[in-house]
């Protein structure tokens, strides 16, 4: 009987693939595929390929660190907004509608070339170590990107904490529990369970971002590109080429959280 199940599974998932508008899709990409390898120009990758799996490797450190940052930042920023007082509450508002309601370009343009530009005037940062950092562009870059998510997603939590049954927290309250240890092991943990569809969807939304720290001199996978096509004068290859990437990391993030969504062990109710 088990090999039967088995058999039947296997059936009904080649069943799946074998419908006409699956057939009909992958068809198409074959084909979109097969042009692309016989019909374009694809002489210069040798030439970019080291800058390019440097630029990949860019895109994606500064994807981890912002996200990663701007969610420790999220945490708080949805805490203060859903269960704090007026004087956390309203500074968190009042920075999430600031995040939200402004372009990130502009962000990252006011923190370069505004911020950016104020620091040599100061000999005392110029003589400091922090100098060859604040020197380059890529923590600008960082930052706003840091800020951005954290603005977008301390919206998201502060729902995902309001979300959380309050009938929960009063019972952890009875039971002796301390605010912090409520906090960690129930509040905390069904809030993330809550707010993981729509973080795995600003991550993505954060990856499709990256691309603008190329307009601050920070060389990722979007200003290779941009050189191949200045240097080759081809528009189509560089950047199918782009999208093809961004479409396997995009891929990646949304089942890896996937797999992290499947594991968590709290139910919502």
């Amino acid at each position: 009987m088990a090999n039967e199940a088995v058999v039947i599974n296997a059936v009904a998932r080649a069943s799946l693939w074998l419908q006409p508008h699956r057939v009909v899709l992958i068809l198409i990409a074959l084909g979109l595929v097969l042009g692309a390898a016989f019909f374009m120009r694809w002489d210069w990758l040798p030439q970019y390929w080291e800058m390019g799996l440097v630029g990949i490797w860019r895109a994606l450190w500064i994807l981890a660190v912002t996200c990663t940052l701007g969610f420790l930042l999220a945490v708080p920023l949805g805490l203060a907004q859903a269960g704090g007082p007026f004087w956390f509450a309203m500074p968190a508002k009042v920075f999430c509608t600031i995040i939200r309601g402004t372009p990130l370009l502009l962000q990252l343009w006011l923190l370069y070339y505004g911020l950016g530009s104020l620091f040599p005037q100061y000999p005392w940062i110029r003589d400091s170590w922090m100098w060859p950092y604040l020197r380059q562009a890529w923590p600008y870059g960082v930052l706003a990107l840091t800020l951005s998510f954290a603005g977008y997603e301390g919206e998201v939590m502060r729902g995902a904490f309001a979300g959380v049954p309050k009938g929960q927290l009063e019972a952890a309250r009875a039971f002796g529990m301390s605010r912090w240890k409520i906090f960690r092991r129930i509040w905390l943990p069904q809030a993330f369970y809550r707010a993981l569809p729509t973080l795995t969807g600003e991550t993505v939304l954060q990856l499709k971002s990256t691309p603008l720290v190329a307009t601050i001199s920070v060389i990722d996978i979007f200003a290779v590109s941009s050189k191949v096509r200045q240097d080759t004068y081809l528009t189509y290859e560089p950047l199918l080429l782009l999208a093809l990437i961004y479409m396997a990391i995009t891929g990646i993030l949304v089942f890896a959280f996937s797999r992290i969504e499947a594991r968590i062990p709290v139910k919502i109710g």
